[in-house]
């Protein structure tokens, strides 16, 4: 049992009260200056076409970063005054700058993808190069690779087993999908910011499920940054919501993604944090034909705006039969008798609809108003998270011992 440093708490969740109004305060201020930049793109789900302001992520991820900047002596004052702390505790000191690195670094990449429009190898290759220090703090202070296995590998594999090296790959491919997977899930106005919001305040509400259990010391960690990032991007969401008057870029995915990343990690909880992607990881699988161009993909897969209507409707990906491969031929006439994908041809062309969870929706729906298609998709975020919770706490018992903790 830990005691729960209240204090500490109350002052963060101030300091990020003002930073959800500073945020929601600086992104209009800022908002000639981006445009004057170049920064900005056309909504092209919009029959109006307006300049709008790009990467404003890099606005809420500066208020975020200030926030903890400023909050790094709060947890540790009481080793500075009184004499309640016997010493210093380095460990934990490390592991904040080590987070805050990650983040600061993310941030920075994101950026600089958003101004340079850098290619998708390199989308993978940022993360992976941000996540070294998280790694390194990771190895320094924990350093343990054992994890427990479930019951019906126990015959083969025995009740714990020591990853190794493999762990670290793990948790850095961790960061790269957290990054990338809200980048993927991405194309109507409010989407980007809104799945991080819920996913947000879900691992704030696991940290409290979880907050005076053994393991209440890394959720207190989690809740640190998790309370911050919620707040900001409540600022950032008040001006992303439909119609957005900004778009978030890739600036916001990628800080939003290491951040998750971070706590998942130095908290001990990255399995727990996967199932709150579970949306993000369906998005992914369905996304994969495309994603590594088994299947022809487009730049961009935003759904398609009918004018007349005003509603949205699945965008297609066109491309010549001949140019197809086998693979990509069987996965297209699987996925389309599993209803997955709605496929026109003739003799010497095919379409599909574009492999993501929005078009998939739209499929099943039919054409429907961008912001209720927004509503939806967070509605369905928040299903995932309440499936999230069931498995984690009733499903789990399925795997584990009840009385064996499941952190990792």
């Amino acid at each position: 049992m830990s005691l729960i440093p209240v204090i500490p708490l109350v002052i963060n969740c101030c300091m990020s009260a003002l930073g959800c109004m500073a945020t929601i305060k600086l992104i209009p201020a800022f908002k000639e200056h981006f445009i004057g930049a170049r920064l900005f793109g056309m909504d092209l789900n919009k029959i109006t076409k307006k300049e709008v302001p790009e990467s404003q992520g890099v606005i809420s991820g500066t208020v975020f970063l200030i926030i903890s900047f400023c909050f790094i002596p709060v947890p540790f004052l009481s080793c500075f005054v009184g004499e309640q702390c016997k010493g210093f505790p380095h460990n934990e000191f490390v592991q904040f700058i080590g987070a805050l690195l990650a983040i600061c670094c993310m941030i920075f990449l994101g950026f600089a993808d958003d101004v340079l429009n850098l290619r998708w190898r390199h989308k993978l290759l940022l993360p992976t190069i941000a996540s070294l220090p998280l790694l390194m703090v990771y190895f320094t202070n924990f350093g343990n690779t054992v994890i427990v296995v479930p019951k019906p590998f126990r015959i083969l594999l025995g009740m714990h087993l020591d990853l190794g090296i493999l762990y670290y790959v793990y948790m850095g491919m961790l960061a790269v999908f957290c990054t990338n997977a809200i980048n993927i899930l991405a194309g109507i106005n409010g989407i980007e910011s809104g799945q991080a919001l819920f996913i947000s305040g879900s691992i704030i509400i696991f940290n409290l499920l979880e907050i005076n259990g053994d393991y209440g010391v890394d959720h207190v960690f989690s809740l640190y940054f998790m309370i911050p990032f919620f707040f900001t991007t409540l600022g950032l969401f008040y001006h992303n919501w439909y119609p957005s008057a900004v778009f978030v870029g890739d600036t916001f995915c990628y800080f939003a993604g290491m951040t998750f990343a971070v706590v998942g990690i130095l908290g001990h909880f990255s399995k727990t944090m996967l199932l709150f992607f579970i949306p993000q990881v369906i998005n992914f699988i369905y996304s994969v034909p495309q994603l590594f161009h088994i299947v022809p993909c487009p730049r961009h897969r935003l759904p398609r705006l009918n004018p007349d209507t005003g509603k949205l409707g699945m965008s297609y990906s066109k491309f010549k039969k001949k140019d197809l491969s086998k693979l990509g031929l069987l996965i297209i006439k699987v996925a389309e008798m599993l209803w997955l994908l709605d496929v026109r041809e003739d003799d010497e062309f095919m379409e599909c609809n574009n492999m993501t969870l929005i078009n998939l929706v739209l499929k099943i729906l039919g054409p429907t108003h961008e912001r209720n298609l927004t509503a939806i998709m967070l509605l369905i975020q928040v299903l995932g998270s309440i499936a999230a919770f069931g498995i984690r706490y009733h499903l789990v018992r399925l795997f584990y011992d009840v009385q064996m903790p499941v952190q990792q």
